[in-house]
């Protein structure tokens, strides 16, 4: 008997769980309807702030498939689609097109809604020339506006925030990122090194005001032209608010599918939610933080397609799990690079984990090497047994990627002692003859021991 999977959300995690169903059950076995709330499916959220910029030329380079081409494997997307209701006793959704509304039934169904940007009570936000960042459709109406533009002002002093403060600059425009924190990138990074960012953005000329919470938007005429902050208005022409991100969790609530302790779809790890046959992937759903065992709601493509994917082997009739995450993450402002893993020394307490750091300083190169350029790495690791827990790098061109190495010796739950013995590569041009991340590890080793 042919069964009906219906996927809500047509993104990352959405498409990778159609597309693997598919794979795996043929269009005799499985229907596969995804609805989409957008007017597209399968993009790169994280590359709009580089086609805002004009690194990326062509929007349509950010689009990784089309409804063309998931129809012809077999999977039908309904574009400008809402669900409004999951009904998990009929099996149906109702989905609202427009005006119509229809019910649809499912024996499967992947709930992939993804994330929403925070929208604060801020006396102003929808005055023109005032966006968010999430669709392809933001990133086009902010490349527009942005072509009249002299002032910006971006708050949130997050990935987005560095992101589209880059992008403003690249282009010309004045620009001031405004945050909260003391510095930015406060949330994922320790203090003393997003000090390091902050500086480092003021060097390269884009102006930093930590230390304050927007409340208004100055208006004239319907159109933005500031931000009040203490002291008088601070003039834009064009804001981006990055305020980070929710999950778009509601709709599974109000179905009576269990929410987790983040506000986040609790899954196991094969994805499944706490109801029979419905599954949950991506930015809505949690995942299990390796190193604490606990709950985590992280929004990062890499983990969404990651999970979409475990979703569609199992409803395909294979076997996959969700082995968990480390919340590695990396991005750039200008030609500073900042890269994270695992846990800082403040969340490792927070686990009730008893941790030290130690902080390297050195080069992205060999010293003499004419383009070697500064970082900073800091390592957390536990106390008495030397096990890597977290890293932390900020430095200039090719230090970020290096976050990875340490990922791999995280996830692998190695000690600083072996770490820091790994056969890596060395060339004067890419490194010193021990490179940074093994001098940090065992730094760090040595503290713990």
């Amino acid at each position: 008997m042919t069964e009906r999977l219906v996927v809500i959300g047509g993104d990352a995690a959405g498409m990778s769980a159609a597309s693997q169903a598919r794979r795996r059950r043929s269009s005799d076995d499985l229907i596969i309807d995804v609805f989409e709330m957008t007017q597209r499916v399968s993009y790169s959220a994280c590359g709009e702030p580089y086609y805002i910029s004009g690194d990326v030329p062509n929007l349509e380079q950010l689009i990784a498939r089309t409804p063309a081409q998931f129809s012809q494997q077999g999977i039908s997307v309904h574009l400008g689609n809402t669900v409004t209701e999951i009904d998990t006793d009929s099996r149906t959704i109702t989905v609202l097109n427009g005006r119509e509304s229809r019910v649809v039934p499912f024996d499967q169904l992947v709930y992939a809604t993804g994330a929403r940007p925070v929208r604060p009570p801020i006396e102003g936000i929808d005055l023109t020339g005032v966006f968010h960042l999430k669709t392809l459709d933001d990133a086009e109406a902010i490349k527009a506006a942005a072509a009249h533009a002299k002032n910006a002002v971006v708050v949130g002093g997050g990935y987005i925030g560095l992101e589209m403060a880059e992008a403003f600059h690249v282009r010309g425009i004045t620009t001031t990122l405004v945050t909260s924190g003391a510095v930015v990138m406060n949330r994922s990074i320790d203090e003393d090194l997003g000090a390091i960012v902050t500086a480092g953005m003021r060097e390269r000329g884009i102006a930093v005001r930590p230390g304050h919470r927007v409340n208004c938007l100055a208006d004239e005429q319907g159109h933005v032209r500031g931000i009040q902050l203490d002291g008088g208005v601070l003039e834009a022409d064009i804001v981006i608010l990055a305020l980070g991100t929710r999950p778009v969790s509601e709709l599974a609530a109000e179905a009576g599918i269990r929410i987790g302790p983040t506000g986040a779809v609790a899954v196991d790890n094969r994805q499944r939610t706490s109801v029979e046959g419905i599954w949950s992937a991506g930015d809505c759903a949690e995942a299990l933080h390796r190193i604490t065992g606990r709950p985590a709601n992280v929004h990062l493509g890499t983990v969404a397609n990651k999970q979409g994917r475990v979703a569609g082997i199992n409803i395909g009739g294979d076997d996959a799990t969700f082995p968990g995450i480390l919340g590695t993450a990396i991005t750039k402002v200008l030609d500073i690079e900042i890269a994270r893993t695992g846990l800082s020394q403040a969340e490792a307490d927070s686990a009730g984990i008893e941790a030290v750091t130690a902080i390297t300083e050195s080069t992205t190169m060999a010293g003499y090497w004419p383009e070697s350029t500064n970082m900073t790495l800091k390592v957390t690791a536990e106390r008495r047994t030397g096990r890597l827990l977290g890293a932390q790098i900020v430095g200039g061109r090719s230090a970020g990627k290096r976050i990875d190495t340490f990922a791999t010796g995280i996830w692998n739950e190695m000690d600083g002692l072996a770490f820091s013995m790994m056969d890596l590569s060395y060339a004067p041009p890419f490194s010193g003859t021990w490179d940074p991340v093994l001098i940090a590890a065992r730094r760090a080793y040595e503290r713990a021991m």
